[in-house]
């Protein structure tokens, strides 16, 4: 009978390699392996620039769009014949005294425009065809027409003296015949403005009284 020392010494060993067993080798088999090591999730970095990237892009598109569309109605003159928009010219203004020009007046003040083309024609700024009342008598900006481009430098010159109202070309006018037609509102601060009363009609020089005649007895 062997000795319970061979047995116990018999039972400690790996039945597949005949090796003693060690407490690694009593350790239950599990699913898990490496246990203890923890794995770091991939950096996202690259993916949070590219969406902030892309984000910018759309918000800028979208902007440009925006001010490109609403951008243009900024400005919108509304006075009758202005087209809607400020007219930037590099044309150098340069006055014509023989262009023909028609004086409209767009004021509450009857024969407003006679006083203007008086002044047009005392000082040789031009060749008054004649002033009239324009279509409404509520007229906000005062401005000059043109409707040939080769005359806006004329148009320029001249509005440039009737105290710096605005040019722009325009083909409402073109009934008139002539090259140049001034408009005159309510804003208007040029020469002959002093003499503005609103609803009051021009000064009309005295004019001399007749000799009376002796009678004969």
């Amino acid at each position: 009978m062997p000795a319970h020392g061979a047995k116990s010494a018999s039972s400690s060993r790996d039945p597949r390699t005949g090796l003693p067993l060690d407490r690694f080798d009593l350790v239950q088999a599990s699913g898990r392996v490496g246990a203890h090591r923890i794995v770091g999730e991939p950096r996202r970095f690259w993916a949070y620039l590219v969406s902030a990237l892309l984000g910018i892009v759309v918000l800028t598109g979208i902007g440009i769009v925006v001010v490109q569309t609403t951008g243009s109605n900024v400005v919108n003159f509304t006075s009758e014949g202005k087209p809607g928009g400020a007219n930037v010219s590099q044309t150098e203004p340069e006055l014509d005294p023989e262009a023909s020009v028609v004086v409209l007046n767009g004021t509450t003040m009857p024969e407003f425009g006679a006083i203007v083309d008086g002044i047009i024609t005392q000082n040789s700024w031009g060749q008054i065809l004649f002033s009239g009342p324009a279509a409404a008598n509520d007229v906000a900006t005062s401005a000059v027409f043109y409707s040939d481009p080769a005359d806006e430098a004329a148009a320029l010159g001249l509005a440039q003296q009737l105290g710096g109202v605005s040019a722009y070309p325009s083909e409402a006018y073109t009934e008139y015949e002539a090259r140049l037609v001034v408009l005159l509102g309510a804003d208007y601060a040029g020469p002959g403005s002093e003499q503005f009363v609103e609803g009051a009609a021009a000064p009309v020089e005295d004019e001399p009284a007749a000799e009376e005649e002796p009678v004969e007895e």
